[in-house]
C-alpha cells in the first residue's frame, strides 16, 4: 500500500450537559477518500491520536516508508510522542502550511458532511451514542456515499481497485445506450479516456491543478 492519508481533529460535537464535548479523530486516505480510521473520545490529546494511527497503520498493512501523513498542526499531531511514532512506523510527516486555514480539505470535507445529514444530532447522550452514530456515519460514507470528487464512486470501490472496472462498466453501458437510442444524445458519443492514473497518487494542497482520477474526458 502506498499513498497519502489526512489526519484530523475537526470541532469537537456537543455532549449531553454544558462544557461537556466528544472529539472525533479521522485517518482519511486522500487518494480514495476511504476512511482507514477513527475513534471518538472525551479528550484530545496526542496518545490518542498515536494510537489511532498505530491501529490504522496495522489494520491496513501499511509497510515502511510507503505512506505520507498530512495534518494540520494541532498539538496532538505535533507532539513528540506522535513524531516518533511516525519515526518508529516508518510514515513521513506532512503539515498545514502555517496561517493557512483550508490545507487539510478532504477531511474538512468529509467532516462538513457528516454533520449536514439530518439525522446528525444537535447533542450526543454519551460516548456511546456518538460511537453507534458515527459507526452507522462511516460504514455508509465508506460503502455506499457516491463521492462527486472520484467520479461518483464509493471509497471503498476506489479504495480496494475496483475504480477502473467501474469506469469500463460505465462507458459500456452509456456506449450500448447511445448505440439503440442516438436520437436522445445532444452530441456524437466521444470516446471516453480511461481515468488516469487509477493509482494512490494524488496531491494535497496543489499551488496549481493536477490531474486526478476524476479528470476523465
Amino acid at each position: 500500500m502506498t499513498g497519502q492519508w489526512q489526519a484530523n481533529i475537526p470541532g469537537p460535537a456537543l455532549g449531553p450537559v454544558k462544557w461537556q464535548y466528544f472529539y472525533l479523530y479521522v485517518l482519511i486516505d486522500i487518494f480514495s477518500r476511504y476512511v482507514v480510521g477513527w475513534l471518538v473520545a472525551a479528550a484530545e490529546n496526542a496518545g490518542l491520536a498515536g494510537a489511532l494511527i498505530e491501529e490504522s497503520c496495522v489494520k491496513h498493512g501499511v509497510a515502511r516508508d510507503t505512506l505520507t501523513l498530512h495534518s494540520d498542526r494541532g498539538s496532538p499531531m505535533r507532539a513528540k510522542s506522535t513524531a516518533e511514532l511516525l519515526v518508529d512506523l516508518g510514515v513521513a510527516a506532512s503539515y498545514s502550511r502555517p496561517r493557512i486555514s483550508n490545507d487539510n480539505p478532504f477531511s474538512q470535507a468529509q467532516f462538513k458532511t457528516l454533520k449536514y445529514r439530518p439525522e446528525f444530532p444537535e447533542r450526543f447522550e454519551g460516548l456511546e451514542h456518538a460511537r453507534a452514530h458515527l459507526r452507522s456515519f462511516f460504514a455508509s460514507y465508506n460503502e455506499e456515499h457516491r463521492h462527486s470528487g472520484i467520479r461518483f464512486m464509493t471509497p471503498a470501490a476506489v479504495h480496494f481497485g475496483q475504480g477502473a472496472a467501474l469506469h469500463a462498466q460505465r462507458a459500456q453501458v452509456l456506449k450500448s445506450a447511445y448505440a439503440a437510442h442516438p436520437a436522445r444524445f445532444k452530441h456524437r458519443l466521444r470516446p471516453r479516456r480511461r481515468c488516469q492514473p487509477w493509482s494512490a497518487s494524488t496531491y494535497g494542497n496543489p499551488e496549481t491543478h493536477h490531474p486526478t482520477q476524476g479528470d476523465c474526458r
